[in-house]
């Protein structure tokens, strides 16, 4: 069974960095677009940055130069360097993957984690 686990949340000055990683565990042979969204209490559900198989990214016009996806295929991790964190980043954060190969002949799709706190506060 496929499962995306997600760490490295927490609480953080305005201003500060935090990193975010999330792996993906069980048969998964080819891992397709990856991401992260987030939602703030009281709001709808964002995509933050997203990377492809061939690492092509997009990011929300808010995190652009401030935080930066990447992904590691040889672990089945992607990881959001989040910088110069603002109050307005504070959410719970979400892996999320839309398509995997998990056999030869199966295709499973939109994966989500079960999220990790960020807040940023003094």
């Amino acid at each position: 069974q496929v499962q995306l686990v997600e760490s490295g949340g927490g609480l953080v000055q305005p201003g500060g960095s935090l990193r975010l990683s999330c792996a993906v565990s069980g048969p998964a042979f080819n891992i397709y677009t990856m991401g992260w969204y987030r939602q703030a209490p009281g709001k709808r559900r964002e995509m933050v940055a997203t990377i492809t198989n061939t690492s092509r990214t997009t990011y929300e016009d808010s995190v652009k130069g401030r935080f930066t996806i990447s992904r590691d295929n040889a672990i089945k991790t992607i990881y959001l360097q989040m910088n110069n964190l603002k109050p307005e980043d504070t959410a719970v954060y979400y892996c999320h993957v839309d398509f995997i190969d998990i056999s030869l002949d199966t295709t499973g799709f939109d994966y989500w984690g079960k999220g990790t706190l960020v807040t940023v506060s003094s």
